[in-house]
């Protein structure tokens, strides 16, 4: 286990200890599926990662108050990746919200939007048994809230059902899959992927979709409902930090000079962040 160790100091009464994972990519095929899905399950190593998620889940369960995994626990979607899945999140430590991989049915083979997001929840019977678009938790006195924002979009319903959790008068972290937009970030994107297309950030301006192909410009593009997110994230006080992934890199930065945010490497190569929440 490659454990990050990090701490957020917010006036808390008894300190809340979270272990953040994300990105697991799931490879289980079995004889159900086709060729094309047992050439992509080469893509990552699903004994070690099965491996490093029971081992996170027994740390957690030992040493945490909750195991928050911010998505793409999958990398498409088979039987048997649903079924490792669904036992997974069965652990009652266990908190998700979903990425846009959990939806995948091959990888990159169609466009991505709400009817295939659905189309695939279908197919998988009904989801995987937990909330995937919309979740919260209140534990230790955090309101853990996770909003599915894995095609670089939020939805008004979402911005509506997180003032209500507002409501509830305690601090909230937020949990999606894809980071939201912030300079440094995006310059540590492309200082490590020089020829990158993009950087997956949510929430892009045009200025800096400006070095992105077209095709990357389009898909992640911010629409008003999410800048009306964006928004309301950096002015609500209550939003303590966020934690993300989607990645595949560990970094940490902030988006306000009080809001700070998680990136989380990829748990296929064993990777999860420990944070003290005091």
């Amino acid at each position: 286990m490659d454990l990050i160790r990090s701490e957020l100091h917010i006036g808390l009464e008894k300190p809340v200890k979270l272990l953040h994972v994300t990105d697991s990519h799931i490879t289980l095929v079995d004889d159900c599926d086709d060729e094309r899905k047992h050439e992509l399950a080469k893509r990552f190593d699903s004994a070690d990662i099965v491996r490093y998620l029971d081992e996170h889940v027994a740390y957690a369960e030992k040493n945490c108050d909750i195991m928050i995994h911010t998505g793409d626990l999958m990398d498409f979607v088979s039987h048997a990746n649903v079924e490792t899945a669904r036992r997974l999140l069965k652990k009652d430590v266990v908190f998700f919200i979903a990425g846009n991989h959990d939806y995948s049915q091959y990888v990159g083979e169609a466009w991505e939007d709400k009817a295939y997001r659905m189309n695939s929840y279908m197919k998988m019977g009904y989801g995987l048994g937990v909330p995937m678009f919309f979740n919260a938790r209140v534990v230790g006195g955090l309101n853990i809230v996770g909003i599915d924002n894995s095609y670089y979009l939020f939805e008004e319903w979402q911005l509506t059902r997180l003032k209500k959790e507002a409501e509830k008068g305690l601090p909230m972290i937020l949990a999606f899959h894809d980071p939201l937009f912030e300079q440094s970030l995006y310059d540590y994107h492309y200082k490590i992927h020089p020829n990158g297309t993009c950087t997956y950030l949510v929430g892009c301006d045009e200025e800096h979709l400006g070095r992105y192909d077209e095709f990357r410009a389009v898909q992640q593009r911010p629409d008003e409902p999410t800048k009306r997110m964006i928004e309301y994230i950096k002015q609500e006080p209550l939003i303590k930090a966020i934690l993300t992934g989607h990645l595949h890199f560990s970094y940490e930065s902030n988006l306000t000079q009080t809001l700070p945010q998680f990136v989380t490497g990829g748990e296929f190569d064993g990777t999860a962040r420990e944070i003290i929440v005091d």
